[in-house]
């Protein structure tokens, strides 16, 4: 029996509790190497040395994104929360309390406005922790409204796609998010605005079957896993065996799904490299150096 749990009242036991190493320390899934979470968080959550790309909390990408990390957060759309009604071990309505209290967040995408080494730009970014970013009707208003500010601001559009793919819960409301966000691309390139995808781990199912890929430049990140069914259905639909890193960002760009794979540590200058001469601005210089 464990005393300090069993025996020891609430109050006392918090004062007794310490910082393990699992609150501490992260271990590469690639390597096994244990890195200090402090190490992790400074080196943008890849890890040093192996290179791993673990999943990056949306804030901080949002932070390290934008000028001095200052942004201004744009309003999303409100949606019904649950048109049919759906439950399986758990009522969605109780899903979707139990994420937004995780997350701190309405949905699976945020939007945010801010410049980016002096260009104003307007940024969409789907949230793995809220429900696995999948696409429901909240997130598709969302998508759609962040194109709509880019087209009034006249601003690239940048958006950072994770997604399990469309929402279950929602049925068909959520398959209509594919076409509805394809018009809003549509929209961007009536606009003649650049339309920039990033797309990070995973990024799967519907999503990848919609705006995910049709945007005018398509990056990744290292090691991403980017496609629509997932490789075992696809090994048992088709009977062969994938080639080895199937579906991985580097495969991808080498047989033209992909335009360039990026480490996350240059994402922020190559972004704000092909929003300028999309955009026709001339290009930030460097200081010389002492």
């Amino acid at each position: 029996m464990n005393w300090i749990s069993n025996v020891v009242p609430p109050k006392i036991r918090s004062m007794l509790k310490r910082d393990t190493a699992e609150n501490l320390w992260t271990k590469c899934p690639e390597s096994g190497e244990l890195v200090f979470n402090k190490d992790l968080e400074g080196n943008l959550w890849v890890v040093p040395g192996s290179g791993y790309h673990m999943r990056m909390p949306a804030e901080a990408r949002l932070k390290s994104l934008f000028d001095d990390g200052a942004f201004t957060s744009l309003p999303t759309p409100d949606v019904p929360l649950d048109p049919l009604k759906f439950r399986d071990v758990k009522r969605y309505t109780d899903r979707l309390k139990e994420n937004r209290a995780k997350t701190g967040q309405q949905d699976a995408v945020r939007l945010a406005a801010g410049k980016l080494e002096g260009q104003d730009i307007v940024v969409a970014l789907q949230d793995f922790e809220f429900l696995g970013g999948s696409l429901g009707m909240a997130a598709g208003e969302a998508i759609i409204a962040g194109m709509t500010a880019a087209v009034e601001r006249r601003t690239p559009f940048i958006i950072f796609t994770a997604s399990g793919g469309a929402r279950m819960q929602e049925g068909m409301f959520s398959l209509m998010q594919m076409p509805r966000t394809t018009v809003a691309v549509q929209r961007l390139r009536a606009a003649k605005l650049p339309y920039i995808v990033v797309l990070t781990n995973p990024t799967t199912g519907g999503v990848t079957a919609s705006y995910a890929m049709l945007g005018d430049i398509h990056i990744a990140e290292p090691g991403a896993v980017i496609g629509f069914a997932g490789a075992r259905v696809i090994e048992q639909t088709i009977r062969e065996k994938l080639p080895d890193g199937f579906q991985r960002s580097d495969f991808l760009r080498d047989h033209g799904m992909v335009d360039m794979v990026v480490p996350r540590g240059e994402m922020r200058a190559t972004l704000a490299r092909l929003c300028a001469l999309m955009t026709k601005q001339p290009a930030r210089q460097e200081p010389d150096a002492a």
